[in-house]
């Protein structure tokens, strides 16, 4: 068997140089696989392995602990085995650690690999073992989940950053303005407690600014790991030509990439109403609405969920006045009404009209505004906005990639239906996010990217989230986790309830808000946390441990009895446990006769 000598050096690590070495992890002597690891080093962003490129025994190490090597670095001779598999020939032949049953044979991790994929009547420019389709918070975990698992990956996005609807104009861009609407707010509800700022001065071109710079860091963050991780990213927009190739349009330019493996995370859209000036600017959907063109004085929101909710405390914060349409009888329609009632009875307060059971018929454009027909109970009425916000729901993008093309199933609604690996109906093809169904939200997105990525690589993963938290951040802020009580009722669950209310926390009275409540619902044979609901400032962030609660099995011993910092909001949760264990001293509640 002969040998050669090879020199191994640091590869491309992207935009950093004068990287510190922290540990050796061969000596002279040992045998390396490809991908076997060699040194590790330490940015000031994250620490990774060098692995090897190629098979063989360690003749000498040229680095020690406390280098700094940049790429092109020597780090290690080789004496290399020619008889060895190279990277391309072993991925010939696939390993499948842990293969879940009945599963495909998964890639082989590998970074130097030419998919074996035949097509006469198809010639690509670009072949890759995993193609993701999308790179919102779905798309770009599965792709970097994909990459550290050693597989070579394209990342597929339409827009100019990474990040998405969510990142680029959704949940974060909109976060931050809530933000903003929450700093106004907050000022201005202390000057009924001896400190006043005065009326805000709104310059929307620096509160624009900042916004985009919030959503700049972290697209720039986004754009690094995909970097330091090989992925290589293509911008523009993609559609399906056959089960193992994609084509990939930008600018009027098209390109074929051929892969072994997918992952659809091509994410949603807002709905558009038919019949409505859907050109005309004053009607705006979400995106729009973030981009803050202006201040409305009158403005017009046409759904009562999350989306329109949020985007509502920011505009009224701003100062426009506000009318809310709803066509069901409820808002946040699935949650429970406890929790919506304390934001009902605030924004009651603040907003000019909420109509529910209402629904628009109508929208004329005019001169001084958008005309809108409006029909309820009582009949017709007409009213004119200045901008009309259109906010009742969205739509998956399963018929927008031409799916037939790779023998992919879509139903009606635009949903692609996949297992709980994330597998569709092509064997090869996996789909996430918003795309696969309810809930589109961007944390489910990203476990899922994860299971499709592992199943991919080989393990034995899949999604098995027993409950997917919600949020809704307006003022107070609504979220709930599990079993709500009309589902829990709905499906003769039997139930026992502990509810604290925040007009009993000091640390909500200290916050200036005592309409807050946080609520636990327990099986009242298994005694186990089934479910939970909090209203009130932070509620977004409290309801995680009701949600690791319910995945751990605790029951409300265990929440009751482990010990929350005082005084904080966190403690309502306990707190309502021992409402249900009967421990509760914050409280007076009257004993229950048990038969």
């Amino acid at each position: 068997m002969s040998t050669d000598t090879a020199t191994i050096e640091i590869p491309d690590i992207g935009d950093f140089t004068d990287v510190d070495v922290i540990e050796i992890l061969v000596k002279p002597g040992d045998a390396v696989a490809v991908e076997d690891p060699l040194i590790t080093l330490e940015t000031d962003k994250a620490t990774f392995d060098v692995p090897s490129p190629q098979c063989g025994s360690i003749k000498q190490v040229l680095v020690k602990v406390g280098d700094k090597v940049s790429q092109g670095t020597p780090i290690i001779t080789l004496n290399a085995d020619q008889k060895t598999e190279t990277p391309a020939e072993s991925a010939t032949q696939p390993k499948t650690p842990e293969q879940p049953a009945g599963s495909k044979p998964a890639a082989t991790a590998t970074t130097d690999h030419q998919p074996a994929i035949k097509d006469p009547g198809i010639q690509p420019s670009l072949q890759t073992q995993v193609l993701v389709l999308g790179a919102g918070p779905g798309g770009y975990t599965a792709a970097f989940r994909a990459a550290d698992l050693g597989l070579k990956v394209v990342l597929v996005e339409r827009y100019p950053n990474l990040g998405g609807v969510c990142l680029n104009v959704g949940c974060i861009p909109s976060k931050a303005l809530l933000h903003a609407a929450h700093i106004i707010n907050e000022a201005a509800a202390f000057a009924g407690h001896g400190i006043e700022f005065g009326a805000p001065k709104i310059d929307l071109a620096k509160l624009l600014a900042w916004k985009n710079g919030v959503t700049g860091k972290l697209t720039a963050g986004l754009a690094q790991l995909a970097k330091q991780r090989k992925v290589q990213v293509i911008e523009g927009t993609g559609h399906f030509v056959s089960p193992h190739h994609i084509e990939v349009e930008h600018e009027g330019d098209q390109q074929v990439i051929a892969f072994e493996h997918c992952i659809i995370a091509a994410g949603s859209q807002s709905t558009r109403i038919p019949g409505f000036p859907n050109d005309d600017p004053r009607l705006m959907d979400s995106t729009d609405a973030l981009a803050l063109a202006d201040i409305p004085k009158r403005l017009l929101i046409v759904g009562g969920g999350i989306i329109g909710l949020e985007i509502a405390t920011v505009y009224d914060a701003l100062g426009s006045k506000i009318t809310l349409v709803e066509l069901t009888r409820e808002l946040i329609p699935g949650c429970d009404r406890d929790l919506v009632r304390p934001l009902e009875r605030r924004i009651k307060q603040r907003y000019e009209q909420i109509l529910l059971n209402t629904k628009v018929t109508g929208i004329k454009p005019h001169d001084k505004g958008l005309e809108v027909h409006l029909e309820d109970a009582n009949g017709t009425h007409e009213d004119v906005f200045d901008r009309v916000l259109i906010a009742v729901g969205r739509n998956p993008n399963g018929k927008q990639i031409s799916a037939d093309n790779a023998g992919l199933e879509v139903d009606d609604r635009g949903f692609i239906h996949v297992d709980r690996q994330q597998r569709t109906n092509v064997p090869h093809i996996f789909a996430i996010g918003d795309i696969v169904g309810q809930p589109m939200l961007a944390h489910k997105a990203t476990h899922e990217g994860k299971v499709a990525a592992e199943v991919i690589a080989g393990q034995k993963s899949f999604f098995d989230a027993r409950t997917i938290p919600s949020v809704a951040y307006t003022d107070p802020e609504v979220a709930w986790m599990g079993l709500t009580e009309s589902e829990a009722k709905a499906q003769g669950i039997e139930y026992k309830k502990g509810a604290f209310p925040w007009a009993a926390s000091g640390r909500s009275l200290s916050l200036g808000r005592d309409e807050g409540m946080t609520k636990l619902l327990f099986d009242k044979h298994s005694k186990h946390i089934i479910g939970a609901g909090i209203v009130g400032p932070n509620a977004g962030e409290l309801i995680a441990e009701t949600v690791l609660a319910l995945e751990m099995g605790a029951d409300a011993s265990d929440i009751g009895l482990t010990i929350h910092p005082h005084p904080t909001l966190s403690e309502t949760a306990s707190l309502s446990a021992e409402a249900v264990a009967g421990t509760i001293t914050d409280l007076y509640l009257p004993k229950r006769k048990t038969s």
